[in-house]
């Protein structure tokens, strides 16, 4: 029997090069990002979500997907005080915390078997750091973390390749508004 993954995904053209890397799961999409700066980013990640999935079950994969509500004032409170950091200081730990702790703890509450990120897909993304976060997080909601680098066996290429193949909206900023 396959391990129910739970995967977060930070958008569609990140989640079409890491897919494939864990096509030995039984994976369930979570799209949480209070990080986004709009609701209509929100609404544009999660429609190219729902396209990417599409393109991909009729491939015979089974995805699913979970989108937890736009709540941008999540991250806002987490990251007060570090509005001003550059893309990749101290405001970025804290996000990618957040979001890892709160897939963990869903995944831990809803039977899930292991958890990941689809955020070390991205060049811009330090990989070590969310493996020590994902690491963390897992001791705190006794889940298994699947530590990884999806950069690595042309993730990233065939991101861009598949999302351009599927024409789906690919963003070219992490989501929040101090980065953009």
């Amino acid at each position: 029997m396959r391990k129910k993954l739970l995967l977060h995904a930070c958008c569609a053209p990140c989640s079409c090069g890491v897919i494939d890397q864990v096509k030995d799961y039984d994976i369930t999409l979570l799209f949480y990002n209070p990080n986004l700066d709009t609701l209509d980013e929100y609404n544009r990640r999660l429609e190219a979500m729902n396209i990417m999935i599409a393109f991909f079950n009729s491939k015979g994969y089974n995805l699913k997907l979970i989108a937890i509500p736009y709540n941008e004032n999540e991250f806002l409170s987490k990251v007060q005080g570090f509005e001003n950091e550059k893309e990749g200081g101290k405001r970025c730990p804290i996000c990618l915390s957040l979001r890892l702790d709160f897939t963990a703890k869903f995944a831990s509450e809803n039977g899930y078997d292991i958890f990941a990120s689809t955020l070390s897909v991205s060049p811009h993304k330090d990989y070590e750091l969310i493996n020590n976060i994902g690491a963390n997080v897992s001791k705190k909601y006794n889940i298994e973390y699947l530590p990884n680098n999806f950069k690595k066996n042309n993730g990233f290429l065939n991101s861009i390749k598949i999302s351009k193949e599927m024409g789906i909206y690919r963003q070219n900023y992490c989501g929040c508004k101090f980065a953009k």
